[in-house]
């Protein structure tokens, strides 16, 4: 019965974890306040400059807190970049055509610029991940499914190459769009209504 109590108490401490004010997390809250922590970091300065140190006094975690869960700073940003993946996945599944999957990929980034930076910087990354694969994939073939449900006459005979484009097009936008290189073309207009056009020139919709 001893035995049995000790374990029952053991267990629980272990599902909790205490930052440096004393304050009690379950596992998982613990995990997701350090990627909280790192995404605003990241929004603010960029990923390059991301010190597990500093984000875990960000987070008012302890130090040891973040190397815990991820291991280190490419396992912390690997685990961004998969939740970003599988965001940007349920986003595009979610688009009744390819010009509203574009759309999607645009305000994705929009909505979340610290996911969509880590995304696609597979040097900070550990590319071979599992959890990272799968997500990416997931992304991929979502993509890869507007693109095919559009007709060849609109889209042309090589939907690969029709899928590089349109990824491109999406892509690039946003990208720029984020770096305010098209803080002059845009202007005051909806980047998303400009986005519409820029596809409308690239992909005709069959009637």
């Amino acid at each position: 019965m001893r035995r049995t109590l000790l374990t029952m108490s053991s267990s629980k401490a272990s599902a909790t974890e205490k930052g440096p004010g004393g304050r009690s997390y379950h596992h998982g809250d613990l995990r997701r306040a350090i990627l909280t922590a790192a995404l605003e970091a990241i929004a603010a300065d960029g990923p390059s400059g991301l010190s597990l140190r500093d984000l875990a006094r960000r987070a008012g975690v302890s130090h040891a807190a973040p190397a815990h869960h991820f291991k280190d700073r490419a396992g912390l940003l690997t685990a961004i970049a998969a939740e970003g993946f599988g965001l940007l996945a349920t986003t595009l599944r979610a688009a009744a055509d390819l010009e509203e999957a574009g759309v999607r990929y645009v305000r994705f980034a929009r909505e979340h610029p610290a996911h969509f930076q880590v995304m696609f910087a597979p040097e900070l990354l550990r590319t071979g991940d599992l959890e990272l694969t799968a997500a990416r994939a997931l992304a991929s073939d979502a993509l890869r499914e507007a693109v095919t449900a559009v007709p060849p006459e609109g889209r042309g005979t090589d939907a690969r190459l029709a899928g590089v484009a349109a990824w491109s097009l999406a892509h690039g936008f946003a990208t720029l769009l984020l770096s305010h290189n098209l803080d002059d073309p845009v202007g005051d207009q909806d980047p998303e209504e400009v986005f519409r056009k820029l596809a409308g020139m690239l992909f005709r919709h069959a009637e």
